[in-house]
């Protein structure tokens, strides 16, 4: 078994940046969020570019930062969103969707994306993925709960983040860049979603319908929790709180205020007010990504394609995998989204 090396000392943490893999789906029973990656194709493809599973635990960067040391010589794999990510002293600019090489002494910082740019999260995989405990399973940091990665927190300065092991070859892993014709999800696509059962009389039907037609604000308030859209309220028959059910990552609540609410990983597992509509599976990655201040769009689709959508999905991880040299099993693919 490889030796954990620390490969990064944190500088500064920049916006809650925490240690995220696939999560804990399944728990919702136990009162257990799902955590994890709020993108899961950014934590996938991250983890694709320097040859590990694609669920190992990465680094997820929002909106700015952080800074960090390089202790050791390391290829890191950036997905996810543009944040500027830039070495220091060199001023050697690292692309997205690609993998770099990076020198002890150097400085990795994630100075952050130009106001209105698209996407907020981005992914930040070593090889063998960052060493850290697991909890009920997952490494994944539970904000809310408080627990898991580290110590259940975002990273903070003097912090030192540990690799698992030194993974393929890294002259190899160098040359690595996401094949361009296997399109990525981008944050500025409509985000498909499927109806829920608050749209099964005709006043849901019309919320369903408005929720579609509307270009929504996400508001600033929004978090690894979910996404606060401001835009018109939704009229539907019962607004108030009902029995508790289960919410999943994506279910798309409508508040009393008549304002929906897309729940992201750090949700709580159940929850009371009506359900509007679920994301697709495929399109998590987008709600995921959507940056407050920004705006939001839907697209209302049925289960067939919302599955031939996941399947693609799959089957792009699976072929990029596949030309860049994983040889991982991806029969679990399904999870890395809670499917």
């Amino acid at each position: 078994m490889t030796r954990a090396e620390a490969v990064f000392r944190v500088v500064d943490p920049g916006f809650q940046a925490s240690l995220q893999d696939a999560g804990r789906p399944g728990l919702g029973a136990l009162g257990v969020p799902h955590a994890g990656a709020c993108d899961p194709m950014g934590l996938a493809v991250a983890n694709i570019l320097v040859g590990n599973r694609p669920d190992s635990p990465v680094l997820e960067c929002a909106i700015a930062g952080p800074e960090l040391i390089v202790l050791r010589d390391v290829v890191v794999g950036i997905a996810g969103a543009d944040l500027g990510a830039v070495v220091r002293p060199s001023g050697r600019r690292l692309g997205v969707a690609a993998a770099h090489a990076l020198e002890a002494g150097e400085r990795l910082v994630l100075a952050g994306s130009e106001s209105g740019a698209a996407g907020c999260r981005a992914y930040v995989a070593v090889p063998g993925g960052f060493a850290v405990a697991t909890v009920l399973g997952s490494a994944s940091t539970s904000l809310v709960g408080g627990f898991g990665g580290l110590d259940g927190r975002p990273l903070r300065a003097g912090d030192e983040l540990l690799a698992a092991g030194p993974g393929l070859d890294d002259r190899r892993l160098v040359r690595h860049r996401w094949p361009a014709d296997l399109p990525l999800p981008h944050p500025g696509d409509a985000v498909a979603i499927l109806a829920g059962p608050a749209a099964a009389d005709g006043a849901g039907r019309l919320a369903l319908a408005t929720l579609g037609g509307t270009t929504w604000r996400v508001a600033a308030a929004s978090d690894r929790r979910g996404l606060r859209l401001e835009g018109p309220p939704l009229e539907l028959g019962v607004l108030s709180d009902g029995p508790s059910h289960g919410v999943p990552m994506g279910t798309i609540q409508v508040a009393p205020s008549g304002l929906p609410m897309v729940l992201l990983a750090d949700a709580g597992p159940t929850g009371g007010y009506p359900i509007l509509a679920i994301v697709a599976t495929a399109d998590r990655a987008i709600v995921g990504q959507a940056r407050p201040g920004g705006t939001i769009r839907f697209r209302i689709v049925d289960i067939d394609a919302a599955r031939a959508a996941e399947r693609d999905r799959r089957h792009a991880l699976a072929a990029g995998a596949a030309r860049l040299g994983t040889n991982d099993p991806w029969d679990d693919l399904p999870d890395l989204a809670g499917a």
